[in-house]
């Protein structure tokens, strides 16, 4: 089999290690690229305020890889809001991932502020400070809500709606900032439009947990599984495997069409949340036969929501190389034992 040039990459990374920055990095996503990092043998900066990171995922990365692995992450106790904090973690990086962020639609109708500061004021701030420390490409994480309402299928990088949530406005203005950065400064932006990650370390708690590590709790807790609306809403639905891959392939690819490029990551599939539920309630019986799992109870569709996500990723194909490693299936096959541990 030929070798991809995600493998390519990661051989050369081994052979030539660079000294990474994650911020978010106690977080879901960011987490798991600091585990790939160090596997890698890299040095990485995590930055993170922990608010929605947790120091657990981090002992979980440094459990997961050698002891001299573990000895190359540096954490940083900061927030985006503080630009000093920024100055501080982008010194010597040569690679920027930026993935902090207060996520959550719902959370972000509740309170636009805080997501504007965290979201675009972070953001804006991570950028400057990539600037003044030399960083000249950044690679960023936004969000297929930048997509609102627009209704083709499936979602192209050059046709968006109206924006349906403050949280997605501002993932639409960190793609703004980064055009304007690319425009006005000597540097680069890959923007990764991500489709519903899921995996391992996805927090199945709280008032904005994502959609399959809630449904998976509920399910083992025999407590009810709501679908907002007819349950006809369809997602994209990605490992972050694949988030992984994206993100070190657009940090590395010798060139860019243009300075400021954004990307959709996803598995380029389409799952019905009614399709979904059948898929986890079938994935569950052979691991928990006594569980006797109820219907669905349907409720009202939730404000800010995208009817339907599904991604043309040919783009990401074509100039970074990203060749997705698990669809749907695969995916909850490996993150299934660590929701079932989270419940228990």
């Amino acid at each position: 089999m030929p070798s991809t040039r995600y493998d390519i990459l990661k051989t050369d990374l081994r052979e030539s290690p660079r000294r990474w920055l994650v911020t978010g990095g106690a977080g879901f996503i960011g987490s798991h690229l600091i585990e790939t990092l160090l596997g890698l043998d890299q040095t990485v900066v995590c930055f993170d305020n922990f608010a929605t990171g947790y120091e657990e995922n981090l002992e979980a990365v440094r459990n997961l890889v050698t002891p001299e692995q573990a000895n190359r992450l540096k954490v940083i106790r900061g927030d985006l809001a503080d630009y000093g904090a920024c100055l501080e973690a982008c010194e010597g990086i040569d690679h920027a991932l930026h993935q902090g962020a207060l996520g959550s639609v719902p959370r972000s109708i509740e309170d636009p502020v805080g997501s504007h500061e965290a979201n675009a004021t972070g953001t804006l701030n991570l950028f400057t400070a990539a600037r003044e420390k030399g960083i000249r490409r950044v690679v960023y994480a936004s969000s297929s809500s930048v997509y609102g309402d627009e209704p083709n299928l499936p979602k192209v990088e050059e046709k968006t709606g109206k924006l349906l949530s403050p949280y997605a406005a501002t993932k639409a203005i960190a793609e703004v900032y980064a055009e304007s950065f690319s425009q006005c400064y000597d540097m680069e932006f890959c923007g990764l439009r991500y489709f519903n990650v899921f995996g391992p370390r996805q927090d199945p708690d709280g008032p904005y947990a994502a959609v399959i590590p809630i449904w998976i709790a509920s399910m083992i807790r025999g407590e009810p599984v709501y679908i907002n609306g007819d349950g006809e809403t369809s997602r994209d639905f990605t490992y972050v495997a694949n988030v992984v891959q994206a993100n070190l392939l657009a940090a590395t690819v010798p060139e860019l069409p243009e300075p400021a490029r954004v990307f959709n990551v996803a598995i380029g599939g389409r799952t019905t949340l009614n399709e979904l539920f059948e898929s986890l309630r079938e994935a569950l019986k052979p691991l928990r036969p006594e569980l006797e799992i109820a219907d669905p109870v349907y409720r009202d569709f939730r404000p800010g929501d995208i009817r339907h996500s599904h991604a043309d990723y040919s783009r990401a194909r074509g100039e970074l190389g990203f060749a997705p490693t698990h669809d749907l299936s695969e995916g909850l096959a490996l993150a299934m034992p660590y929701y079932l541990s989270q419940v228990d």
